[in-house]
């Protein structure tokens, strides 16, 4: 029993609400068979015929209630002077009913109650009756209960009458309707409930009447097999529950403070001890006493009759409303429900495959270890379900996955030692999530476990700065923490998920700073070199995060707009951050002005300074100090980063709209200027000299080179005249073919880089004719070039001239006059056959290969994996460049084929990209798309021949695969036979003329040497129209002959499969051969196919875009003969290989014969063979038409035996059983294993014995009933 006046503190002795409920105690293993029969039955009666509201109050056995009182009694029409014919009167005129105004949701809802209960004081019959109604309106029931049925009819004879009030026609209910209006009824209807419980709960809540009959009726429509009647009442029995619970916990502090007071007065001296009130305080507590039994008795007859059966509810929205509410229950009223007697049906259906109800089992959780006074209650909770929760926290379902993650930082801020290093790791990584709510509490708990804990000798010195500061012991564990997980690249994220919780401590840039330029302090350890490394990059992120108020790449959907106060914080931190670094910057570049990685970092802090600062605060001696160090770095280093870095610098600094962009652009081109002319003065001492050059002079023009070309890139350094000097440099070493690779590709780069700033001058500022002129020569000498190093003996240098030579060609085609810019047509560019050859063959030289093959990754290296990615990385770029280049029609569309055929042996490595490029091909035109993927399969298939002759086995692996390619390719043409009909027939076309191209020498009686390539075509002829197969089978009659028809040997199979796909029926159409078992299988549930439409007009763009199309429309006009067909369900990849031909060895040896040399036929025989295949088609065709009739009419009937059943709604239709969550694989086989607690499965049986009551409708209306029993894994009746 609950709430007694004084609970027992020891876990051992908590006792269930019911010791029926429980028998077996608390955690008992024994009591899950018991509760797992779901009960979707109901007989229980109005009247609680079953007793399954037992009363115990004192003096009320054999009392009679309300209802055995008035059963006898008319129902009258009235019930008050408010009320008529059950209906409200209100000055006169008949108000509306319960639901009405629950739905309108306008009238205060205590007045509504009100006026209820006043009709009830009146006539309870009525009154009850009303409130039945208004539930099973609620349901979306149409039916009315009537006064007859309440008096004379069982409960379930009435739940089976209403439901056969349901609306056929739809599956909805107010609970699932969608818009504002129902989302505010399930608010006040839950309202409603609540506010009835409270001012019924001093007087009509205990007359054993009104609480009975709507808690009978509750608990029999949650027994219902009809959804909406179940979910409408288990809500409404919970939120009563609830409400009951609430009376329950004032009772019990009513009860204590009358113990108090009784006691009080008792303990007095008997000349000061009043009796009378004594005798009040005794007759109040056993008043509360029999209250508080009433209560216990409804709220034990709620959770047996509804919760225990409903909490693992096929529907996914019940469970959680039951989870929801008992979490509810335990919150609220601790003493009582707050036990492991309920708190295990949380940690059970934690478990449930739907991310809905994990996610109410979480937040649940979370009400209950915010409290931590009830820290003591949830300790074996904890240690039994902690695994199950931290491995929550990669549940597919993202939400589910936050909620567990911020439940297991309650759980850590209760006790410290309750989750293991371990499970904190498994939290601990999720900060690097690309998935930013996840991230982002992850890092709230890794700021928790690491970051929050403050030493006591830290309060003296709060207000220190800099290393002094109570952040800097903080900064170094970021640091620790940031360097153990080894995800060194990825500090940007770890910024990001910790910025909401530990801005201070992230924004503690005077901290930072100081560490990285005081010297440590006596006893203090200093920061090794990677640890200063890993300060400067998370320094830097968090100065990014702060001066662009968004998160990094790849977590968020892009830049937001910013509120009135980010804005004015986001100004607040540029100016503190400017002001600090602008001063400290040329500092720290000095100390670690060798270092290219620090060096790197802090170039860069520059971009997110608020420049006009460098004026207003007087800074610019610090500016000029800036620049010196930046000058200072360029002539220091030669890396590639550590230069771009500088001239990124440069480029931001370099902006016209502050005043301090004079002195930075003098800098700047002073510095220009000396590389320029160094660079000049070197090139031609290199070039000059007779013998080889020596290494210095190499990497004096190398070094120099590279530093012009990093500047280049972001700056225009036109004026300066560098192609001349590029070209001399880049045609010596063709000329010569000795100089240095690295000169050569930094060469190249900074050639691309003048013609791509020149391009860009005259787009924006027009140009003269001579400019134009100059342009045109440079670039298409520059391909020229790039054309004769695509031979170059260095790798390196082939793939940065074929990247190069890509963007040119992309940049000067056709495209380049779009968007107006007529004028730039003589810049146009389009390469001749030489090159585009060239540019194939290196993708097929230098991409398509084995990884082993791969010279450029080193060997020996101890991150040999990490090199192969990046070998791979750089092939993926090369592939992409060369068929953006297709894509874009800047090369022919034919040259594809040559990437297309390697679309199964690369698919691991380059499957999207070759996929994508068939995709936009197919879109620029479709016909030649389909003429270059054959070309493509005729290809491999003459290479096949080359390699094995003409005896070749067709079982071979070899021809296989080039098979399964042409399935994989008919694949690509989807599923709309329309929009692909003209492409398709190209394709077969073109199939055909290459299969009897080559005739065989020995004469007719051997076939075509390329027969066998009928067998790959055959892969297409699913994706005709029916009538373009009987047109697709006319042009191969051309081509055969009359003996060729009668040939039935082996050699003769590919001829006979190929015939056969094109005389097979339409039921075939969206089947490929080679994996074509018809489907068989049809749903009346499915939906009908649309016929197909008569006509199709094809317009006149398709019509003039290749000639070859006509001769489809030339043998035969589209008509589409209308039939019904069975809907084919089953998916072509999964079905069984059906072979049209024996598996037996092809090896045909075929002579060379000409096509034209062939035999005449006699004409008599001609005439009867074509009379008899003309006898077998209308045969045919006539047995097709009879079998369609039947299928029209067996659907028929089935429709109308469907529409007959009453309750039979396709739209209530949805998936009960969806994919378990992927970390609850091991489900929870194991999980009582040496406690006493039950097991429980989302899937549990249904109870068999109300499952098999023959008065039971099965429930139409519950998608359960009309799914595969194989589905869901229960028997659903």
């Amino acid at each position: 029993m609950i709430a007694a006046p004084e609970i027992q503190a020891d876990f051992s002795l908590l006792q269930p609400l019911d010791p029926s409920l429980h028998d077996m105690g608390p955690l008992s293993c024994n009591a899950g068979p018991r509760e797992t029969d779901t009960h979707f039955s109901s007989d229980t009666d109005f009247d609680d015929s079953e007793g399954k509201i037992p009363k115990q109050g004192k003096g009320k056995k054999g009392k009679k209630g309300a209802a055995e009182r008035n059963k006898g009694a008319p129902l009258r029409g009235g019930g008050g002077p408010n009320w008529m014919n059950g209906h409200h009167q209100q000055n006169g005129v008949e108000n509306m009913m319960l639901f009405e105004v629950v739905k309108m949701g306008k009238s205060a809802m205590q007045s509504v109650v009100d006026d209820w209960i006043e009709a009830y004081k009146h006539n309870k019959d009525v009154a009850l009756l009303d409130l039945i109604n208004f539930f099973i309106q609620c349901s979306g029931c149409k039916g009315v209960v009537s006064g007859e049925m309440f008096r004379h009819m069982q409960n379930s004879e009435i739940i089976r009458r209403m439901t056969e009030e349901f609306d056929e026609d739809s599956g909805d209910y107010p609970l699932t309707m969608a818009g504002p209006q129902w989302k505010k009824f399930k608010f006040s209807f839950c309202e409603f409930i609540g506010v009835l419980v409270r001012q019924c709960q001093y007087s009509i809540i205990y007359d054993e009447y009104m609480m009975d009959t709507v808690i009978s009726l509750l608990t029999g429509l949650s027994d219902s097999q009809v959804r909406a009647f179940r979910h409408t009442s288990t809500l409404a029995a919970m939120k009563l529950m609830t409400a009951l619970v609430n009376v329950a916990l004032n009772l019990s502090i009513n009860m204590d403070n009358t113990q108090r007071q009784y006691e009080a007065e008792r303990n007095k001296m008997i000349g000061k001890r009043a009796n009378d009130r004594l005798e009040l305080l005794l007759q109040k507590r056993k008043e509360l006493q029999e209250n508080q039994d009433e209560i216990e008795n409804m709220m034990n007859a709620i959770f047996k009759g509804v919760f225990v059966h409903r909490y693992r509810d096929a529907i996914a929205e019940i469970r959680a409303i039951c989870i929801e509410e008992i979490g509810v229950w335990m919150k609220m009223y601790s003493d009582a429900f707050l036990n492991d007697s309920y708190l295990k049906y949380v940690g059970w259906t934690m478990h449930d495959k739907q991310g809905e109800v994990r996610l109410k089992c979480l937040t649940a959780l979370q009400g209950l270890y915010y409290n931590r006074e009830l820290n003591s209650k949830l300790e074996l909770f904890t240690s039994r379900f902690k695994d199950r929760i931290v491995s929550m926290t990669l549940d597919k379902e993202y939400d589910v996955a936050v909620q567990a993650i911020k439940l297991l930082t309650l759980v850590l801020q209760s006790s410290d030692e309750v989750l293991t290093a371990e499970d904190c790791e498994n939290v601990y990584h999720l900060v690097y999530s690309a998935h930013r709510p996840v991230a982002v509490a992850a890092g709230e708990f890794l700021y928790k476990k690491l970051f929050s804990c403050r030493e006591p000798e830290d309060d003296g010195i709060l207000k220190r700065r800099g290393r002094l500061s109570p952040n800097a012991n903080l900064v170094k564990t970021l640091v620790f923490f940031f360097l153990e997980s080894e995800l060194h690249e990825h500090a940007a994220y770890l910024v990001d998920s910790m910025w909401d919780c530990a801005t201070e401590l992230l924004k503690d840039w005077e901290c930072m700073n100081s560490l990285l330029l005081d010297d440590p302090l006596n006893g203090e350890e200093a920061l090794t070199d990677r640890q200063e490394s890993a300060l400067i990059e998370i320094m830097l992120c968090t100065i990014r995060q702060a001066a662009e108020c968004h998160p990094p790449v790849g977590r968020g959907t892009g830049k937001r707009v910013l509120t009135a106060k980010e804005k004015k914080a986001q100004l607040d931190d540029k100016t503190r951050l400017t002001e600090l670094f602008a001063v400290s910057l040329p500092q720290l570049l000095a100390k670690y002005s060798v270092d290219a990685e620090k060096v790197t970092n802090l170039l860069l802090l520059p971009q997110y300074f608020d420049l006009e600062i460098y004026t207003t605060g007087r800074l610019e001696k610090h500016l000029e100090a800036l620049l010196r160090q930046i000058r200072s770095i360029v002539e220091k280093h030669t890396d590639t980063d550590v230069l771009e870095a500088c001239s990124k610098t440069y480029h931001a600094l370099c902006n016209e709209e502050f005043t301090i962009f004079n002195r930075v652009d003098i800098a700047k081109s002073q510095l220009i200027d000396e590389l320029a002319d160094k660079f000049n003065r070197l090139l031609e001492d290199f070039l000059q000299e007779e013998e080889e050059p020596d290494e210095d002079d190499a990497y004096q023009v190398l070094s120099t080179l590279k530093r012009i070309t990093a500047f280049h890139n972001a700056h225009d350094l036109s004026r300066w005249d560098l192609f001349s000097s590029n070209y001399k440099l880049l045609k010596t070493g063709i000329e010569n073919g000795d100089m240095p690779e690295q000169i050569v590709i930094h060469a190249l780069q900074c050639t691309h880089y003048v013609i791509l700033w020149q391009l860009a001058k005259i787009s924006e500022t027009g140009s003269t004719k001579e400019e134009l002129i100059t342009l045109k020569r440079q670039m298409r000498v520059f391909c020229q070039i790039c054309q004769h190093y695509l031979t170059n003996v260095h790798t390196a240098v082939k793939e940065q001239a074929f990247t190069i030579l890509c963007d040119v060609l992309m940049i000067f085609s056709h495209q380049i006059v779009a968007g107006g810019r007529d004028m730039l047509e003589p810049l146009v560019y389009s390469p001749d056959s030489s090159l585009q050859s060239e540019l194939l063959s290196f993708i097929l030289d230098h991409v398509f290969i084995d990884q082993d093959d791969d010279n450029s990754s080193t060997d020996g290296q101890q991150d040999d994996e990490a090199s192969k990615i990046e070998a791979l990385h750089k092939r993926r770029n090369l592939l992409a460049a060369f068929c953006k280049l297709i894509v874009y029609n800047v090369v022919e569309m034919n040259t594809a084929a040559d990437i297309f055929k390697q679309y199964m042996r690369y698919y691991n490595d380059y499957g999207d990209i070759i996929k994508e490029t068939m995709s936009k091909t197919r879109q620029i035109d479709k016909i030649q798309c389909a003429k270059t993927l054959i070309l493509s399969l005729q290809q491999l298939f003459n290479e096949m021949i080359q390699e094995h002759s003409y005896n070749f086995d067709r079982s071979s692996p070899t021809f296989s695969g080039i098979k399964e390619l042409a399935r994989r390719f008919a694949l690509t043409f989807g599923l709309d036979q329309l929009k692909t009909r003209e492409a398709i027939a190209m394709l077969h076309k073109d199939g055909i003329e290459f299969a009897f191209k080559e005739p065989s020498p020995q004469g007719e009686v051997h076939p075509p040497l390329n027969m066998a390539f009928l067998d790959i075509l055959s892969e297409f002829s699913s994706k005709l129209l029916r009538q373009d197969k009987k047109t697709v089978y006319s042009y191969l009659e051309k081509f055969m002959t009359f003996q060729m028809s009668l040939r039935r040997e082996d050699v003769w199979l590919p001829l006979m499969s190929y015939r056969n796909s094109l005389l097979a029926g339409g039921d075939d159409d969206t089947m490929s051969v080679m994996s074509g078992m018809s489907g068989r299988g049809s749903s009346v549930r499915s939906k009908k196919t649309k016929p197909a439409t008569g006509k199709r007009k094809i317009p006149e763009a398709e019509e003039s875009s290749s000639s070859d199309s006509m001769w489809l429309n030339r043998e035969q006009t589209m008509t589409t003969p209308v039939m019904m067909q069975t809907p084919q369900l089953t998916s072509t990849i999964m079905r069984e290989p059906k072979r049209l031909r024996p598996e037996e060895s092809y090896m045909p040896v075929y002579p060379m014969q000409p096509e034209h040399h062939q035999p005449p036929i006699d004409y008599n025989t001609q005439v009867t063979w074509m009379l008899a295949q003309r006898q077998q088609e209308e045969v045919a065709r006539q047995q097709q038409e009879r079998a369609a009739m039947n299928y029209v009419k067996l659907r028929s009937n089935l429709q109308q035996a469907i529409r007959r059943n009453p309750g039979l709604m396709e739209d209530d239709e949805e998936p009960i059983v969806e994919d378990v969550m992927m970390s609850s694989e091991g489900r929870i086989e194991d999980l009582n294993e040496g406690m006493d607690f039950d097991t429980m499965d989302i899937d549990l049986p249904p109870s068999k014995n109300r499952r098999e009551r023959t008065e039971l409708k099965p429930d139409y209306f519950d998608p359960a009933s009309i799914m595969d029993e194989s589905v869901l894994g229960v028997s659903m009746f």
